[in-house]
């Protein structure tokens, strides 16, 4: 299930952050990524518990298992690839957000600044 989700919803919305021209649009887009997240932080926790519950089998010695190694492996990569690549968007759009605010102070300051001066 959380495999499933992973391809067909988890990596097409992280496709679809998109980091916008204006302090307003990123906004909007870190808040409709907040969202997202927390969905998609669930996904990461429970696949994480369900491959932890799912260890214990790659000790178990017989060869019915050894099919099931190679696809909890699978698992195991698909999802370690799409947790971090959520944590690497969470941060890029936090500081995005971060120096687009510090822009905004900058260019204000710098608008009072040049009417002060003009006075």
């Amino acid at each position: 299930q959380v495999s499933s989700w992973i391809e067909t919803v988890g990596r097409r919305r992280l496709q679809e952050t998109i980091l916008d021209d204006s302090l307003e649009m990123l906004l909007q887009t870190q808040k409709r990524f907040r969202e997202f997240d927390l969905v998609a932080s669930e996904y990461c926790r429970r696949g994480q518990e369900a491959l932890k519950r799912m260890a214990a089998w790659e000790d178990f010695p017989s060869g019915d298992v050894d099919s099931y190694r190679g696809q909890l492996q699978s698992h195991r990569e698909q999802l370690e690839e799409f947790c971090t690549q959520l944590d690497e968007t969470r941060h890029r759009l936090s500081e995005t957000v971060r120096l687009y605010e510090f822009f905004d102070k900058v260019r204000e300051g710098s608008c009072c600044t040049q009417e002060a001066l003009r006075a």
